[in-house]
C-alpha cells in the first residue's frame, strides 16, 4: 500500500463519518459543521484523482457560498429539532435498506468505469492539466451549451430582481432623479418685510364696566 493508497482510505473515512453524522447530529449547526468537513474530505479524494477543477469548485461553491447560507438560515430560524426527530430511528430500517438499494444501483451503473481494461492516457493529462483540458472541451464542444446556460441564468437574474422591484402602497421611497432636477425657485420664496412694525395701540377702556363696578 503507498501513501496515495492510504490517503485515500483515510479521506474516504472521514467522509463516510461526516457523512453519518450529518443525520445522526442533534443539532442543526452541528450537522451542517459535518457536512461542510464532508465536502472538504470530498473535494481531497477528487484531488487525488487528479480531478483539482472539481476538487475547487467544490470548496468554493458548496462550502464557501452554499453551506454559509445554510447556517445563516438555520440560526434565524432557530428551528426545534427535537420535535422533528420524533420516530427517526423507527424508520432507520427501511432507510438503511432504500440507501443500499441505491447504491448496489450506482455500482452496478458505474462497473464500467471500475474496469481498467484499457491504458489510460495518464500521461497526456498530467502533462497538460485536467482544468486546461476541461476548459479545451467546454469552450470548443460544448461552446453553445455553455452559452445557453448562462443565458439561461442571467434571465432567472433579471427574473428575481424584477420580483423584489413590486409596487407597494405602504413603501416610501424617493426619486434621487427628481431631487437633482430640483430648481431654487421651486422650493424657496423670498418675503420682503418692512424691517420696523408699529405696535398695537391699546383697545379703548369699557365705559360701562367702570359704571357697573361702582355701583
Amino acid at each position: 500500500m503507498n501513501t496515495l493508497t492510504a490517503l485515500f482510505y483515510v479521506f474516504s473515512a472521514v467522509l463516510l463519518a461526516a457523512s453519518l453524522l450529518v443525520i445522526t447530529a442533534r443539532s442543526t449547526v452541528h450537522s451542517a459543521l459535518y457536512l461542510v468537513l464532508a465536502f472538504f474530505s470530498a473535494s481531497c479524494v477528487w484531488m487525488l484523482l487528479h480531478a483539482e477543477f472539481l476538487a475547487i469548485a467544490l470548496v468554493l461553491v458548496y462550502v464557501g457560498a452554499v453551506m454559509v447560507l445554510f447556517l445563516f438560515v438555520v440560526m434565524m430560524l432557530d428551528v426545534d429539532t427535537d420535535s422533528l426527530r420524533i420516530g427517526f430511528y423507527r424508520n432507520l430500517p427501511l432507510a438503511g435498506f432504500v440507501g443500499a438499494l441505491i447504491a448496489l444501483e450506482m455500482a452496478l451503473v458505474l462497473m464500467r468505469g471500475f474496469r481498467l481494461e484499457a491504458p489510460l492516457e495518464t500521461a497526456h493529462v498530467l502533462e497538460s492539466g485536467n482544468t486546461r483540458l476541461l476548459g479545451i472541451e467546454v469552450y470548443t464542444n460544448y461552446l453553445y451549451p455553455l452559452q445557453l446556460a448562462a443565458v439561461l441564468l442571467l434571465v432567472a437574474i433579471i427574473a428575481a430582481i424584477a420580483l423584489t422591484l413590486r409596487q407597494r402602497k405602504e413603501a416610501k421611497h424617493q426619486d434621487p432623479g427628481a431631487q437633482v432636477r430640483v430648481m431654487k425657485a421651486d422650493r424657496l420664496r423670498i418675503v420682503k418685510m418692512a424691517p420696523t412694525v408699529e405696535a398695537p395701540s391699546a383697545p379703548p377702556a369699557d365705559p360701562a364696566a367702570s359704571t357697573g363696578g361702582q355701583a
